[in-house]
């Protein structure tokens, strides 16, 4: 039974898989595993046509049980985008579970949500301190390079992945709204593929 992933940036082909299995990890739904993702352009995912294309296509791979759709939000509205695309994606899906995440603005906003968790990781400085409004950047990414060492820069291919097994959810959780609705929508998938999550999102996540 797996989480087959359609996503839109090369580091994101890495990254999402272990992002999921730390999640899977976290709710103790050990039988449940992920898909390599299927990578589509950021176009392709806000065109109604394209997106159902690509729902089609995963669909198809191997023991594919539920499907998450997951990119930056950009200029959009995550509110207004996200449930846009996963009408298109749920009705194109039927039966088979499908939700839609969309990084605010982008999937590094999370990383600056928690970067003490991250020092000595990649680059990151061992004073590098969280953006206190995580998800208000634009350019998330360069804003990340800002708490590297000097003469290192970000890689998505090569550092997004290595960050994403690294950062602290909890703290992510509590303080970016996109990576809530990303706990959630797991939540979400694993409840209909007939897990039992108790509690979920984590009690300990909610503290303040």
């Amino acid at each position: 039974m797996k989480i087959q992933p359609i996503v839109e940036g090369h580091g994101e082909v890495g990254a999402v898989p272990e992002l999921i299995r730390r999640l899977r990890n976290e709710a103790q739904a050990f039988n449940l595993d992920v898909n390599p993702p299927i990578r589509k352009k950021r176009s392709e995912l806000v065109d109604e046509t394209q997106l159902r294309k690509a729902v089609r296509l995963a669909m198809k791979q191997e023991d594919c049980a539920a499907i998450l759709i997951i990119f930056d939000s950009d200029d959009d509205c995550p509110a207004e985008k996200g449930p846009e695309v996963e009408a298109w994606a749920q009705d194109e899906a039927g039966n088979l579970p499908c939700v839609v995440v969309l990084a605010h603005h982008e999937f590094e906003a999370w990383f600056l949500a928690a970067i003490e968790s991250l020092r000595g990781t990649r680059g990151v400085r061992d004073d590098a301190e969280s953006h206190p409004k995580p998800e208000t950047p634009r350019g998330a990414k360069g804003q990340l390079e800002k708490r590297l060492i000097k003469g290192r820069s970000y890689s998505e291919t090569a550092d997004q992945t290595a960050m994403t097994a690294r950062f602290d959810m909890a703290q992510v959780y509590r303080r970016c709204r996109s990576f809530q609705r990303m706990v959630r929508a797991f939540g979400l998938l694993a409840s209909r593929l007939g897990f039992h999550l108790n509690p979920w999102p984590p009690e300990a996540w909610e503290d303040v």
